[in-house]
């Protein structure tokens, strides 16, 4: 997957400004793709010359203009080619993973402490995708159906944070022993 795919699908969703599109990082996609600021606007300068994207500006008060930024048919298109093509499965690259595995060349207090400051991150965004998902189940049912598979993507990230809170505290009743 490429960052321009995720911009693609946030833009077939609805039309945004570059501001919106690196919020959206942060709020929605960025709990399983993130993107930089930086990365965002590069990446809409290229799918505008490649006309996958349009842009309109808009005059602000006291501002620079904005563009507001859409995806066209030759947009829907690549990313319809993209999205019917199968995805490799993610491999993941975990630093904490790395060093419980050489847990034996320090003290189990610092394994311990390090564990507690990742759980205390897994439990925030746990908290912030279960608030997430209480404003879904409040939506009414045809605003549920329209967002049903974004829907399904925060069950993935809701589970699996529960899952690794679960881990962590087998690692710490294990390392307790």
């Amino acid at each position: 997957m490429s960052l321009k795919h995720a911009i693609l699908v946030l833009l077939e969703t609805e039309p945004s400004s570059g501001y919106d599109l690196v919020k959206h990082f942060k709020s929605r996609l960025g709990y399983f793709w993130n993107a930089k600021h930086q990365q965002v606007y590069l990446q809409l300068k290229k799918l505008t010359e490649d006309e996958w994207i349009t842009f309109k500006a808009h005059s602000q008060s006291n501002k620079p203009d904005k563009k507001v930024y859409e995806i066209t048919e030759l947009g829907r298109k690549g990313l319809g080619d993209w999205i019917s093509q199968p995805v490799k499965p993610n491999k993941i690259n975990d630093a904490l993973l790395v060093k419980l595995y050489g847990g034996h060349l320090t003290s189990k207090d610092n394994i311990l402490a390090e564990l507690a400051a990742h759980k205390k991150s897994h439990e925030s965004v746990l908290e912030n995708l279960l608030n997430i998902e209480n404003n879904y189940l409040e939506l009414n049912k045809d605003k549920q159906a329209h967002y049903l598979l974004p829907y399904m993507t925060l069950r993935r990230g809701i589970i699996g944070e529960k899952a690794w809170l679960e881990w962590a505290d087998e690692v710490e009743k294990t390392l307790s022993i």
